[in-house]
């Protein structure tokens, strides 16, 4: 066994700080994934550290341009996604480009990427390699090349607690079994709350258990991933519901490192941002509500119908950046646009800049992790209309907080009515109960919108790598 180091490894004199990093940054294929890798990317690059930031060559194509500050320090690597036999559309790289039926798919065409990542691997020994939960296979050959793994979760604390330890989700020995054991907090929450799934969400969760047709569930692939990794990032921050923090460390007994919640910049909004502006600065302050459930979200026909009458009954001026508007109802957009309460938007549209727009007063969204952050760091009350994953306890947490409401729903099949589409938006735009909302959202995003605070938080997690650094790492002869 032979061993490798850097000239910073081998003379001790250098200071910490000097012993700049190798880091590479692996994420799921999901955009929803991926921009926070690239986020912290720069960040870690700002810090004189070197990325190499790894997915397949059609999502690396589609990533916002790096800038010129970043381009020694960040390098892009392609990794063809090997072919499947079926399940997959002909450029399928990313959850965006599929139903949420072939996702599975995806995930087995994804563990097909093990051999040349771990060529790359071996080859360039980064310092550390940063994951995410899919990659259930990685930890166990970084830690045999001597590579510190840490799993970065976009996700935030409240969701993987509520999956249990490491051991449960490896063993499958949680006692939830049924879907009314989900409807309720798990019992290793030691702490009051609301927060857990409707019984509709619950058939998914207990879905996530089982072997799909990538041979793996997603139960487990998080276990492994958590189970197997030197640390947890997390896009968490402990002045917003810390103590969900502190017992997720408790139950994986591993270091977890907030990165506090990474609130983004707008940057340069382009061509769309003029039409869009033109519109809004047209509407009254406060008075729209900015609609958008992500680029992961693909609603049925039924559920696009209802929303999109639900928007047209409640009387209030909208902007829905939609960008598969083939289910709109019939002459929809044409009655909307006429009578000037609402736009649809079609294209890319540049929500930072949508959602700092004074005329904006609140925010329709699918409970994203990451378009929570969004929403409040401008102080936005929401209208909360979760579909899948995580998306649904978001909501909880949020409306315990009182920054929003959720759109009732049929608690069997998880359907919503455009009345009671319209009847959300009303009671947080323009209702009486209103008022709290608002008030609310603009206490947390104090918070939310506190860049220095979240920026010290990236910057003890920038002294945890550092620290950790391994000195000395075996090479295969």
């Amino acid at each position: 066994m032979a061993s490798s180091s850097s000239e910073a490894d081998q003379n001790p004199s250098i200071p910490m700080e000097a012993k700049k990093l190798h880091i590479a940054m692996f994420p799921w294929l999901a955009f929803g994934h991926i921009i926070p890798f690239l986020d912290l990317s720069k960040f870690l690059a700002s810090k004189g550290h070197k990325i190499t930031f790894i997915s397949t060559p059609r999502n690396i194509d589609r990533l916002p341009k790096i800038s010129p500050e970043f381009a020694s320090s960040i390098t892009l690597l392609k990794l063809p996604l090997p072919k499947i036999d079926d399940g997959l559309p002909p450029n399928a790289e990313a959850t965006m480009d599929i139903s949420n039926d072939n996702i599975p798919y995806l995930k087995k065409a994804y563990d097909g990427l093990e051999p040349d990542l771990t060529n790359f691997l071996e080859n360039s020994l980064p310092d550390w390699i940063i994951h995410d939960f899919s990659s259930f296979w990685l930890p166990p050959i970084a830690a045999k090349l001597g590579i510190s793994k840490a799993f970065f979760s976009i996700i935030n604390a409240w969701f993987i607690v509520n999956m249990g330890s490491s051991e449960t989700m490896l063993k499958g020995i949680d006692p939830r079994t049924k879907p009314e054991d989900f409807t309720v907090p798990p019992k290793w929450v030691p702490f009051e709350t609301k927060v857990a799934y409707k019984l509709y969400e619950s058939h998914w969760i207990i879905g996530s258990t089982n072997q799909n047709i990538s041979g793996v569930s997603d139960t487990y692939r998080t276990g492994v991933s958590v189970e197997g990794t030197d640390a947890i990032f997390i896009r968490h921050c402990n002045e917003f519901e810390g103590q969900w923090w502190k017992l997720l460390e408790d139950l994986h007994n591993k270091p977890v490192i907030p990165l506090g919640l990474m609130p983004p910049e707008a940057n340069n909004s382009g061509e769309n941002w003029g039409s869009i502006k033109g519109w809004l600065d047209n509407q009254k302050k406060g008075s729209v509500v900015y609609v958008a459930l992500g680029s992961e979200v693909s609603l049925n026909e039924t559920q696009i119908k209802e929303l999109a009458l639900g928007l047209e009954l409640c009387g209030i001026p909208f902007l829905w950046a939609l960008r598969k508007p083939e289910n709109l109802p019939d002459e929809f957009e044409e009655r909307v646009e006429a009578t000037g309460k609402g736009i649809v938007w079609k294209k890319w549209a540049p929500q930072l800049k949508i959602l700092s727009h004074e005329s904006v007063g609140g925010f329709l969204t699918h409970c994203g992790w990451s378009s929570c952050i969004e929403g409040l760091m401008f102080g936005h009350p929401l209208i909360m209309l979760p579909f899948v994953v995580d998306q649904g306890l978001n909501a909880r947490v949020l409306q315990e907080r009182e920054v929003g409401v959720e759109v009732a729903r049929n608690e069997l099949d998880g359907s919503y009515t455009r009345d009671s589409v319209a009847d959300s938006l009303r009671m947080v735009m323009v209702g009486n109960e209103g008022k709290r909302f608002k008030e609310k959202a603009k206490e947390v995003s104090l918070v939310f919108g506190d860049r220095e605070l979240h920026n010290r938080y990236l910057n003890e997690f920038v002294k945890f790598l550092e620290k950790k650094r391994p000195l000395i790492k075996p090479v295969s002869t």
